[in-house]
Protein backbone atom coordinates (compact mmCIF):
# COMPACT_ATOMS: atom_id res chain seq x y z
CA UNK A 1 0.00 0.00 0.00
CA UNK A 2 1.36 3.71 -0.58
CA UNK A 3 1.71 5.73 1.84
CA UNK A 4 0.93 9.34 2.01
CA UNK A 5 3.54 11.28 3.32
CA UNK A 6 4.21 14.99 4.54
CA UNK A 7 6.63 16.81 2.73
CA UNK A 8 7.72 20.35 4.30
CA UNK A 9 10.41 22.51 5.38
CA UNK A 10 10.09 23.95 8.46
CA UNK A 11 12.07 26.24 10.62
CA UNK A 12 13.53 25.44 13.68
CA UNK A 13 10.70 27.31 15.93
CA UNK A 14 8.33 24.81 13.74
CA UNK A 15 7.29 27.86 11.37
CA UNK A 16 6.93 26.45 7.67
CA UNK A 17 5.78 30.06 6.39
CA UNK A 18 6.52 33.76 7.69
CA UNK A 19 3.95 35.95 9.51
CA UNK A 20 3.24 37.19 5.41
CA UNK A 21 3.44 33.69 4.14
CA UNK A 22 7.42 34.03 3.20
CA UNK A 23 8.99 31.20 2.03
CA UNK A 24 12.33 33.06 1.56
CA UNK A 25 14.04 31.50 4.75
CA UNK A 26 14.02 28.22 3.49
CA UNK A 27 17.76 27.41 2.37
CA UNK A 28 17.59 25.21 -0.71
CA UNK A 29 20.79 24.65 -2.28
CA UNK A 30 21.84 22.89 -5.20
CA UNK A 31 22.85 19.83 -2.60
CA UNK A 32 19.73 19.84 -1.20
CA UNK A 33 17.56 20.44 -4.31
CA UNK A 34 19.12 17.54 -5.70
CA UNK A 35 18.31 15.12 -2.89
CA UNK A 36 14.53 16.24 -3.60
CA UNK A 37 14.88 15.67 -6.79
CA UNK A 38 16.40 11.85 -6.26
CA UNK A 39 13.52 11.15 -3.39
CA UNK A 40 10.47 12.67 -5.47
CA UNK A 41 11.29 11.33 -8.83
CA UNK A 42 10.47 7.72 -7.40
CA UNK A 43 7.18 9.28 -5.51
CA UNK A 44 3.97 8.44 -7.39
CA UNK A 45 2.14 11.85 -7.06
CA UNK A 46 1.96 15.30 -5.50
CA UNK A 47 -1.33 15.84 -3.05
CA UNK A 48 -1.58 19.96 -3.09
CA UNK A 49 -3.67 22.28 -1.70
CA UNK A 50 -4.74 25.41 -4.29
CA UNK A 51 -2.38 27.99 -2.94
CA UNK A 52 0.50 25.15 -3.19
CA UNK A 53 -0.13 24.17 -6.30
CA UNK A 54 -0.57 27.67 -8.19
CA UNK A 55 2.46 28.81 -6.85
CA UNK A 56 4.42 25.55 -8.29
CA UNK A 57 2.06 26.32 -11.66
CA UNK A 58 3.74 29.65 -11.68
CA UNK A 59 7.29 28.74 -12.34
CA UNK A 60 7.61 25.14 -12.89
CA UNK A 61 6.21 24.42 -16.49
CA UNK A 62 8.94 26.61 -17.84
CA UNK A 63 11.83 26.69 -15.09
CA UNK A 64 13.83 24.19 -17.71
CA UNK A 65 13.29 26.70 -20.78
CA UNK A 66 15.58 29.64 -18.64
CA UNK A 67 19.02 29.11 -19.92
CA UNK A 68 20.22 30.96 -16.38
CA UNK A 69 17.97 27.37 -14.66
CA UNK A 70 21.03 25.73 -13.18
CA UNK A 71 20.42 21.90 -14.29
CA UNK A 72 19.23 20.82 -10.69
CA UNK A 73 16.15 23.24 -11.08
CA UNK A 74 15.74 21.87 -15.20
CA UNK A 75 15.74 18.41 -14.08
CA UNK A 76 13.02 19.24 -11.13
CA UNK A 77 10.79 21.32 -13.74
CA UNK A 78 10.85 18.21 -16.01
CA UNK A 79 9.88 15.77 -12.16
CA UNK A 80 7.03 18.43 -11.63
CA UNK A 81 5.64 18.18 -14.92
CA UNK A 82 4.97 14.45 -15.68
CA UNK A 83 4.28 13.92 -12.01
CA UNK A 84 0.35 12.83 -11.58
CA UNK A 85 -1.05 15.95 -9.12
CA UNK A 86 -4.32 16.76 -7.16
CA UNK A 87 -4.95 19.46 -6.43
CA UNK A 88 -7.61 19.81 -4.04
CA UNK A 89 -9.90 23.01 -4.18
CA UNK A 90 -13.50 23.76 -4.12
CA UNK A 91 -12.87 27.47 -6.51
CA UNK A 92 -10.81 25.75 -9.29
CA UNK A 93 -12.28 24.92 -12.65
CA UNK A 94 -9.01 23.73 -14.05
CA UNK A 95 -5.28 22.71 -14.10
CA UNK A 96 -3.06 21.79 -16.70
CA UNK A 97 0.07 19.62 -16.26
CA UNK A 98 -0.93 16.08 -15.43
CA UNK A 99 -3.28 17.66 -12.51
CA UNK A 100 -7.17 16.36 -11.24
CA UNK A 101 -8.90 18.56 -9.20
CA UNK A 102 -10.37 16.93 -6.26
CA UNK A 103 -13.26 19.47 -4.29
CA UNK A 104 -12.47 18.09 -1.05
CA UNK A 105 -10.53 15.49 1.48
CA UNK A 106 -12.59 12.56 1.94
CA UNK A 107 -10.88 9.57 4.27
CA UNK A 108 -12.68 6.82 2.37
CA UNK A 109 -11.57 7.97 -1.27
CA UNK A 110 -7.80 9.29 0.12
CA UNK A 111 -7.84 5.77 1.59
CA UNK A 112 -8.81 4.29 -1.93
CA UNK A 113 -6.43 5.95 -3.08
CA UNK A 114 -3.42 4.50 -1.23
CA UNK A 115 -4.58 0.99 -2.40
CA UNK A 116 -3.73 2.12 -6.17
CA UNK A 117 -0.48 0.38 -7.32
CA UNK A 118 2.50 2.85 -7.74
CA UNK A 119 4.90 5.27 -5.77
CA UNK A 120 4.03 7.02 -2.63
CA UNK A 121 2.34 10.25 -2.84
CA UNK A 122 3.66 13.22 -1.66
CA UNK A 123 1.37 15.87 0.65
CA UNK A 124 2.28 19.38 0.56
CA UNK A 125 0.50 22.81 1.42
CA UNK A 126 -0.01 24.34 5.06
CA UNK A 127 -4.34 24.13 5.14
CA UNK A 128 -4.38 20.88 3.16
CA UNK A 129 -1.35 19.09 5.56
CA UNK A 130 -4.15 20.57 8.62
CA UNK A 131 -6.88 18.68 6.84
CA UNK A 132 -4.78 15.61 6.40
CA UNK A 133 -3.83 15.29 9.64
CA UNK A 134 -6.94 16.13 11.26
CA UNK A 135 -8.22 13.50 9.73
CA UNK A 136 -5.12 10.77 10.74
CA UNK A 137 -4.88 10.68 6.84
CA UNK A 138 -0.49 10.53 7.58
CA UNK A 139 1.74 7.86 7.38
CA UNK A 140 4.99 9.51 7.20
CA UNK A 141 6.82 12.83 8.10
CA UNK A 142 9.43 14.43 6.15
CA UNK A 143 10.64 17.38 7.96
CA UNK A 144 13.32 19.62 6.68
CA UNK A 145 14.52 21.95 9.21
CA UNK A 146 15.95 24.72 8.58
CA UNK A 147 18.61 26.44 10.76
CA UNK A 148 16.42 29.28 10.96
CA UNK A 149 14.16 31.06 13.89
CA UNK A 150 11.33 32.48 12.37
CA UNK A 151 9.86 33.63 15.62
CA UNK A 152 5.69 34.05 14.21
CA UNK A 153 4.10 32.79 11.34
CA UNK A 154 2.41 29.52 9.94
CA UNK A 155 3.17 26.60 12.62
CA UNK A 156 3.59 23.76 10.75
CA UNK A 157 1.50 21.32 13.24
CA UNK A 158 -2.19 22.37 14.73
CA UNK A 159 -3.25 21.79 18.14
CA UNK A 160 -4.73 18.90 18.75
CA UNK A 161 -6.14 16.20 21.78
CA UNK A 162 -4.67 13.10 19.60
CA UNK A 163 -1.17 12.17 20.38
CA UNK A 164 0.49 10.25 17.22
CA UNK A 165 3.39 8.13 18.11
CA UNK A 166 6.27 8.17 15.34
CA UNK A 167 9.54 6.05 15.21
CA UNK A 168 12.51 7.91 14.06
CA UNK A 169 13.59 6.42 10.26
CA UNK A 170 16.35 8.61 9.34
CA UNK A 171 17.87 11.54 9.48
CA UNK A 172 20.84 13.68 7.47
CA UNK A 173 22.57 17.04 7.81
CA UNK A 174 23.27 18.80 4.36
CA UNK A 175 25.46 21.11 4.00
CA UNK A 176 24.03 24.17 4.48
CA UNK A 177 22.96 22.88 7.82
CA UNK A 178 19.27 21.82 7.00
CA UNK A 179 18.45 18.58 8.40
CA UNK A 180 16.04 15.68 7.20
CA UNK A 181 14.08 14.33 10.53
CA UNK A 182 12.15 11.35 8.66
CA UNK A 183 9.71 9.45 11.16
CA UNK A 184 7.52 6.90 10.31
CA UNK A 185 3.85 6.58 12.10
CA UNK A 186 3.46 3.90 14.32
CA UNK A 187 0.72 1.69 14.35
CA UNK A 188 -1.59 2.45 17.42
CA UNK A 189 -2.66 -1.33 18.26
Amino acid sequence: MRKIILWMSVSVDGYMQGPDGELDWQLVDEELHQHFNDELRAMGGFLDGRVTYELMAGYWPTADADPASSPVTAEFAGIWRDMPKIVFSRTMEQADWNTTIVREVVPDEIRELKAQPGGDLVLGGADLAVTFLRHDLVDEYRLYVHPVRLGRGKPLFPTTEMDTPLRLAETRTFGNGVVLLRYDRLDRR
